[in-house]
């Protein structure tokens, strides 16, 4: 099972960051305030970005690193990060990126 770390754009300039095996599913989720706490309270806008991680573990390493950064490095991670196609298959969407550097 992949699982990915992302990073959601929310109301008020806001920044979420959690970790999924199916992104897109659980987007709607927040947005139909059936999510976290926080999404409930300021809903999403959009994904900024999309993390493929190669196990739960790995994907919550990196979701910990990520919410120790400010909001305008997340942001810039997030767009450091391949485009999301949501269109694309998932075995072209295999791809893998290394943890943040400590």
């Amino acid at each position: 099972m992949v699982w990915s770390v992302y990073i959601l754009q929310c109301a008020g300039d806001r920044l979420y960051t959690g970790i999924s095996t199916n992104v897109a599913r659980r987007f709607k989720q927040h947005a139909q305030k059936s999510g976290a706490k926080f999404t409930q309270a300021h809903p999403p806008i959009a994904i900024l970005g999309e993390c493929k991680c190669a196990s739960r573990s790995d994907a919550l390493k990196l979701e910990y690193q990520i919410k120790q950064l400010t909001p305008e490095a997340k942001r810039a991670l997030a767009l450091s990060w391949p485009p999301i196609h949501l269109a694309e298959s998932e075995a072209d969407n295999q791809r893998k990126h290394e943890p943040l550097a400590p």
